[in-house]
């Protein structure tokens, strides 16, 4: 079944006869357009598509089972949207919650006749559960994010810049065909007790965990893997907070199934922490959805209520971080089958010393 035939079925269950999408995420996954702008008008049984003529030739290319509409000048958005809402017989339709106060005020006023409804929750639960498409491309995604892990951690030497390397993890992706799914994170020594630190200046030194976090976003979908390495050799200290965290990630994989709870997920790893008295040190989530978002619909956390499916894909992060000393964070992208995970991303797990 397409994309738009399940928005379609969404949509017969829901109170409203039809939806607009704005989010060019949403756009692209209803409609298969890769453009900068466009507009998807989905009702139970009609389509319409709206976009300007810079996309004329690449709308009548990649946009399947919607009416084209394409504009341009004299004629405007407004009007060509006034047009679609005719042809559809609309007076309500849902928006999504993303669009800006400033555009809903604008539509408020400029179709007095049509009822807006914010459509709460109808994208999430239809672009968590993937299509086979979908789990291909990602698996592509997958495959050159190892590659470019493997070809990072080569760089990892003393001397050398967290800089250089989110250069080069950036470049290897644009020359394999990709874009940079996310600003890399390259964390050295105390900076890898951030979570999120930007790579800097400083040069790696003997005795620093090394955090490497990185995805190429391919043919529009996306990866994201992160390895935690030391430079020389590990310390107990280092042993005891990288196997703790390793076997976190590891138990969790191990343990989602359909039918749980993105909480239910997130114990698993955060109980077995707080069993070696590192809980405290992990502040974020489990993980989070993956597809055409590197943060797509979804969460592993302690607060989340989403019910893990066949057909999710998820990163399985847990991470410990202690100021002063450094931190780790091991990273996975897995799939959710009937029996379990399938994992999508495949670099060495086991605690790599660079000597």
């Amino acid at each position: 079944m397409s994309n738009l035939l399940r928005l379609q079925a969404a949509l017969s269950t829901t109170e409203c006869p039809a939806v607009v999408l704005t989010d060019m995420n949403n756009v692209r996954w209803v409609s298969g357009f890769t453009g900068s702008f466009g507009q998807a008008w989905v009702t139970q049984n009609r389509a319409a598509f709206v976009t300007d003529s810079r996309y004329a030739i690449q709308a009548a290319e990649q946009v399947e089972g919607f009416d084209l509409n394409v504009f341009a000048a004299p004629k405007n958005l407004t009007e060509t949207m006034t047009e679609v809402v005719a042809n559809l017989a609309l007076n309500s339709v849902m928006f999504e919650t993303s669009l800006s106060v400033a555009t809903w005020t604008e539509w408020k006023a400029k179709f007095p006749g049509l009822t807006l409804v914010p459509a709460e929750d109808l994208m999430k639960p239809l672009r968590m559960v993937k299509t086979e498409d979908d789990v291909r491309r990602i698996q592509e995604a997958c495959r050159l994010a190892d590659a470019c892990m493997s070809h990072a951690r080569r760089m990892l030497q003393p001397g050398v810049t967290e800089y250089d390397v989110g250069l080069d993890i950036e470049f290897y992706f644009r020359r394999n065909g990709a874009e940079v799914g996310f600003s890399p994170i390259v964390a050295s020594g105390p900076n890898s007790a951030r979570p999120h630190a930007t790579p800097g200046e400083r040069k790696f030194e003997v005795g620093d965990f090394v955090t490497l976090d990185l995805g190429g976003r391919l043919d529009g979908y996306c990866s994201d893997i992160t390895r935690t390495f030391v430079i020389g050799k590990a310390s107990d200290r280092h042993r005891e907070v990288y196997e703790a965290v390793l076997a976190a990630e590891q138990a969790a994989i191990a343990a989602i199934r359909p039918g749980m709870t993105g909480k239910e997920v997130d114990a698993v790893a955060r109980d077995l922490l707080a069993n070696q008295g590192l809980a405290q040190y992990f502040g974020h989530g489990l993980g989070h959805g993956l597809g055409l978002q590197v943060h797509d619909p979804g969460g592993l956390s302690t607060r989340s209520t989403d019910k893990i499916e066949v057909g999710q894909v998820w990163t399985i992060e847990p991470g410990v971080y202690i100021e002063g000393f450094g931190g780790v964070r091991i990273e996975d992208d897995v799939l959710v089958t009937k029996d379990g995970a399938q994992v999508l991303t495949h670099v060495d797990r086991s605690l790599q010393e660079l000597t």
